[in-house]
């Protein structure tokens, strides 16, 4: 009888077993220095009252938190900053499909249009806002010249927070136009043809092949959407600036206001805390329900 080989494993060094680390420590390092450090920081800082310099002056433990919650402003805030979202993520999710399906096909100029529909995601936020806002002008605003009206609809109470979410879901199909783009193609030419030999029309290919095969593309696409609205506010700073009234006073704007207008830098950090908990619960949510679906 042949024996069986017997393996015997060389004992690593020290330096072998923290090699994997060693390559991971400079990623490492400046994640600990601009995302962790000033985020605990931000935590300690929401435990405290603090001066006009954003020092701690004294330690007032969950007092910031309790206001924070039992304020009107902070609630009314949370419930824009949610339909801020559901636009931003709409318009924005379905302008990259739509571009992204467009371009699927090959036709002349089809690269110019391609490199149009890509463009927002090259554009600042600071600098189209400001071009809206010349565009919604009352007066010599093109909008109204189109419709023969002379509506303000940045201060109008409805319109302002739909002009926002249209601008920030406008920028962000970009990004999503090349998403969308980059799972179109990865789609198997020969599941159409298949399709179509068994006599399914155009319709029900895009149905039950093309939407179905885009399913993690759209979940990744929506996640980060979703992310990227709770994050907007350089448009509002320049369109609305939390107005009119707090129609568009989202929280991004609303800590930024506590912070640099009313300088209670302590109160500033809980509503900040509070923001990454409702992001990292809606994120966690999102993938439980897509973990359910998939099993």
């Amino acid at each position: 009888m042949s024996e069986k080989p017997v393996i015997i494993e060389r004992e690593r060094t020290f330096a072998e077993k923290i090699q994997g680390y060693a390559y991971l420590l400079p990623a490492i390092i400046i994640l600990s220095v601009f995302i962790f450090w000033p985020f605990i920081q931000t935590i300690y800082r929401s435990l405290f009252l603090t001066n006009n310099m954003g020092e701690n002056a004294e330690f007032i433990g969950l007092d910031n938190y309790i206001e924070l919650f039992t304020s009107e402003s902070f609630w009314n805030s949370v419930s824009v900053t949610l339909q801020f979202v559901v636009i931003v993520v709409a318009v924005g999710v379905l302008i990259g499909f739509v571009t992204a399906l467009l371009c699927q096909k090959t036709f002349p100029g089809i690269k110019f249009f391609t490199t149009s529909y890509a463009m927002p995601m090259a554009i600042a936020s600071s600098g189209m806002a400001m071009i809206f806002q010349v565009m919604l002008n009352p007066s010599v605003g093109i909008i109204n010249k189109l419709f023969n009206t002379f509506t303000n609809y940045l201060s109008h109470p409805i319109y302002a927070l739909w002009v926002v979410g249209i601008l920030t879901g406008w920028l962000n199909s970009g990004m999503n136009f090349l998403y969308f783009s980059s799972g179109l193609a990865s789609i198997d030419d020969s599941l159409y043809e298949s399709a179509s030999i068994d006599g399914a029309n155009g319709f029900q290919q895009f149905l039950h092949i093309t939407l179905p095969s885009l399913r993690p593309t759209l979940f990744f696409v929506i996640v980060t959407n979703v992310i990227n609205a709770f994050q907007g506010f350089g448009q509002i700073n320049i369109l609305t600036k939390g107005g009119p009234g707090q129609a568009t006073n989202v929280i991004v704007y609303d800590i930024y206001r506590n912070a640099f207008m009313n300088y209670r830098y302590g109160f500033a950090s809980a509503e900040s805390v509070v923001l990454f908990i409702i992001v990292m619960l809606l994120t966690i949510v999102m993938f439980y329900f897509r973990g359910r679906r998939e099993n």
